[in-house]
């Protein structure tokens, strides 16, 4: 039986707020400067100083500016900092606005395609419903970069430069999900009508070759063949010519994708440590590469992480930033703000419930380039972010152990730093992982 709010019940609820401590105070603290400002806390910043005993020299950090495209900045910075190292050309950049290209081209096919694939549900089925809330968006998926570089390899940002769009991608998503969604009315009425399965693809071919027309006008023509020139940090001059964008990769960066494996921590009863999941209707590159998640207890997870850093390597990792966090400061820390104290109450909630009841989900992905560890544990995490220079240390971040253990989602490891039992069942797995639905929370985009 529900239950109207009394006046007695307001009566009561009044007579709380006059009972508690400082109430006067504290409510014009946070009335005239907000909430977090109120409950900032200096020992944090005091503690969070940018010093770890292991310590990658990755150079400065880049810029997504006005995009979604974390995930594939932090994936590509990871390969840039081994050409950095091995060729001497500091602050090197791969083009993120080239594989930006293929993304958003091999995705407008992937929403084609399972538009066509549920044409027999209506339109407020849940998923074709999920399909239409965001036909695609700039945010992805280690797994997904791997998939398009496997098939278009990648190329210097030299070779294709940032535009407009790339750099402030709104317009373009906005264009981009009206052409699909208006696509998927035609692709929907022809599957239904009884179409052909020839007719259904011609068209959906017409509708590639205009898509394909809008990102070349918004980001340019992605490059078959280009030269490789540079001067190194020692002032000698280099030109490498008549390189195609999988040769440079084969060349400069070669890295095998396939022993590098997505880890996540997702403490909730539907998802069993030690075992591999995949989402549905998540992905790019159809026939490629599929997202593959290994679920990890935070101990191991962590581990993995620590275990590549000591080798020298960079972490690709996934998160919830947007927690417990100064952007400005460039501090991630669960003791940044004491909103508990502030409003004498508690918002605590396990890191699980968090994310089966829809409070928190991974959102950006960032690199790890240090630990400082403290009597063999971790204490805090050096942060390579793509946010620019004008936040944190010169755009790195850093982020306390607890913050990791509560808002860290996801890393990418080589196999090699896993035990071997978790080899083995990943090898195991692969081919029938437990498949999670659509809007799962481990199958956001980053």
């Amino acid at each position: 039986m529900t239950k109207a709010i009394s006046e007695a019940n307001l009566a009561q609820y009044a007579k709380d707020l006059n009972n508690t401590p400082a109430h006067a105070a504290l409510q014009k603290a946070v009335m005239n400067n907000g909430i977090l400002k109120s409950a900032e806390s200096i020992e944090s910043q005091t503690k969070m100083t940018p010093t770890f005993s292991i310590d990658l020299e990755t150079g400065a950090v880049a810029n997504q500016k006005q995009s979604g495209r974390c995930w594939m900045f932090a994936a590509l910075n990871t390969m840039r900092h081994s050409i950095q190292a091995q060729y001497k050309i500091k602050d090197f950049e791969l083009s993120q606005n080239y594989t930006f290209f293929w993304d958003k081209f091999e995705k407008s096919n992937y929403f084609y395609e399972n538009i066509i694939a549920t044409a027999d549900q209506a339109t407020d089925s849940r998923k074709v419903a999920f399909l239409l809330t965001t036909p695609q968006q700039d945010g992805g998926q280690w797994d997904m970069l791997t998939a398009l570089i496997d098939k278009y390899g990648i190329v210097p940002k030299s070779v294709m430069p940032e535009t407009y769009s790339s750099s402030k991608s709104s317009e373009l998503n906005a264009t981009l999900n009206l052409k699909l969604r208006k696509d998927a009315v035609a692709l929907r009425k022809l599957v239904n009508d009884g179409a052909s399965a020839d007719k259904v693809e011609e068209t959906k071919n017409q509708f590639l070759s205009e898509v394909y027309r809008i990102l070349a006008y918004t980001l340019g023509n992605p490059p078959t063949e280009f030269d490789f020139e540079y001067r190194d940090d020692d002032k000698n001059y280099h030109i490498d010519k008549g390189l195609t964008p999988k040769s440079f990769y084969a060349k400069y960066i070669n890295w095998d994708l396939d022993q590098y494996q997505s880890l996540i921590n997702a403490p909730t009863a539907d998802k069993p440590y030690k075992h591999l999941y995949t989402v549905e209707m998540l992905g790019n590159v159809i026939g490629g590469r599929e997202v593959r998640h290994f679920n990890l207890d935070i101990d191991d997870f962590k581990q993995a992480a620590i275990k590549q850093l000591e080798a020298g390597e960079s972490v690709w990792f996934g998160s919830d930033v947007g927690k417990e966090s100064d952007r400005q400061l460039g501090i991630l820390d669960p003791a940044i703000y004491d909103e508990d104290g502030l409003f004498n109450t508690s918002f605590a909630m396990t890191k699980g419930e968090r994310l089966d009841y829809a409070q928190s989900l991974m959102t950006h992905a960032m690199v790890l380039t240090g630990v400082d560890i403290v009597d063999g544990q971790p204490t805090k995490w050096k942060v390579e972010n793509s946010w620019g220079d004008k936040v944190g240390t010169k755009g790195y971040f850093v982020a306390s152990d607890a913050w990791f253990d509560e808002w860290v989602y996801q890393v990418v490891v080589n196999k090699k730093y896993l035990a071997d039992d978790d080899q083995a069942t990943i090898k195991a797995e692969y081919d029938k992982p437990t498949l999670l639905a659509p809007w799962d929370p481990m199958g956001a985009l980053a």
